[in-house]
Order: structure tokens, then C-alpha cells, then sequence
């Protein structure tokens, strides 16, 4: 099945390079110059990524970005000519799975998109369940739900983006480890960490802000000095 990229930039030609690399990697392109056209393609077809520059007319993609997470989960990888972190914060903070930095090399961007459609869509390549193994995992008042890659806190669904989701499962698999950034990064990512602490900060404190009764005093991810995170064990909520 051949997977579908939506490239968002107001620059024709960095749509046209990445494109061409795409292309060859055998998947199907959609191209937007403008915020707004982007939205309505992303509501007329079946999207699997999309790729978005911040700077754009009509609707930035910060603007875009956010418009989109009120109803869709597929995976956002941002670009900034800025290469600053408040910009990289803020994309990550409204729910982007990645951010790149203009210029850039096509080869990495192409990469970095396989790796991200490997990572969200292989929960579709795994065999179902044997009737005997566990489907569920619950901790309080949380239910992660592997069949269908659902959170649920007090019997309502929580909306995660796939990173999030997967972020969250490394942990809830695990009770009680304690996790380093690298780690994490290197699990949920599957990329090399450079030293990236705020790109898993940021998916924590998202993850804090949707799961936890007070963010600010969490119970389930909590934070380890010096180290790194772990996820509450069921023993303590007993």
C-alpha cells in the first residue's frame, strides 16, 4: 500500500526537490503553497503525513498545525527557516511529531518521513491478538488498549497524536523503570539521540497535560532527578 505525503510550503521549489526524492521511494504526493489549501486537502483525502513549513500566507503552519489536531491524529513533521527552539517548542507543544531545520538535506528529510510512517502505521502490520494474551494494560484510572491504540482515562477516551501514544505505551509497558531521554528517544523515535532533551520534555509535559488530574504534581509520569522519567506502578494506586 502506497502511503501518502502531504507537503505544505510556500516555496515551490523545496516542494518540488522533496518530491522528486519521494516519489522514488514509491509514495504518493499531495502539494499545498498555502495553509488554507492544505486544510482543505487534508479534509477531501486520505493523508498519512504531512510535512508543514511555519512561515506560510493565509495560514501559517503553526495556525494549520493546531487547526488540525482538533480533529486529526496522522503524523506532523514541522520545518523552520528559523531554527530556533521557541519555534520547535511551540510546534511540539500543538502536538507535531518532528521538527527540521532549513536548510536541510532531502536525504535526511526523506529518512526522517519513512521513519515516522514505519513507526505510526506498523501497529497495522502486527498480527491480532491470541485470545489469551493481554490487551490491555491498566494503571489507575488509565486503560492503554493495544488492539485499538486507544487511551482511556475513567471510561473516556483520551486523544493522543502516534507519538504521544507511543511514547506513552514504552512507559506503560514498563511500570516502575526508570526511563533516560535517550532511551525514550531512541525507542518511540527509532533515530539517534543528539543531546534533544527538549523534543521529550515537550511530549511529556502534552502527555501530563491530558492524563494527569494536576500536571503540576503528576502521579503517573513522573519525573526522576538527574535521571529521567518513570510510569506510576499499578501498586500505587492500591
Amino acid at each position: 500500500m502506497n502511503r501518502t505525503v502531504l507537503l505544505v510550503d510556500d516555496e515551490p521549489e523545496i516542494v518540488e526537490l522533496l518530491r522528486l526524492f519521494l516519489e522514488k521511494e514509491g509514495l504518493r504526493i499531495f502539494e499545498a503553497h498555502d495553509g488554507e489549501v492544505a486544510w482543505k486537502m487534508i479534509r477531501e483525502n486520505k493523508i498519512d503525513l504531512a510535512v508543514i513549513d511555519i512561515m506560510m500566507p493565509k495560514l501559517d503552519g503553526i495556525r494549520l498545525l493546531k487547526q488540525m489536531r482538533t480533529e486529526y491524529k496522522l503524523p506532523v513533521i514541522m520545518l523552520s527557516a528559523k531554527n530556533q527552539d521557541s519555534d520547535k517548542i511551540l510546534g511540539l507543544g500543538l502536538g507535531a511529531d518532528d521538527f527540521i531545520a532549513k536548510p536541510f538535506n532531502p536525504l535526511e528529510v526523506v529518512a526522517r518521513i519513512q521513519a515516522m510512517l514505519r513507526r505510526t502505521y506498523e501497529f497495522n502490520d502486527f498480527p491480532s491478538a491470541a485470545p489469551e494474551e493481554q490487551v490491555q494494560v491498566k494503571i489507575g484510572n488509565l486503560v492503554l488498549d493495544h488492539h485499538d491504540y486507544v487511551v482511556n482515562k475513567d471510561g473516556r477516551e483520551v486523544i493522543l497524536t502516534a507519538t504521544e501514544y507511543k511514547l506513552l505505551k514504552a512507559m506503560m509497558e514498563s511500570p516502575g523503570r526508570i526511563f533516560t531521554k535517550k532511551q525514550l528517544f531512541e525507542q518511540v523515535w527509532s533515530d539517534v539521540y543528539h543531546e534533544d532533551a527538549n523534543t521529550i520534555m515537550v511530549h511529556i509535559s502534552r502527555l501530563r497535560e491530558k492524563l494527569e488530574d494536576d500536571p503540576r504534581q503528576p502521579i503517573y509520569i513522573r519525573t526522576i532527578r538527574g535521571l529521567g522519567y518513570k510510569f506510576a506502578k499499578k501498586d500505587d494506586f492500591q
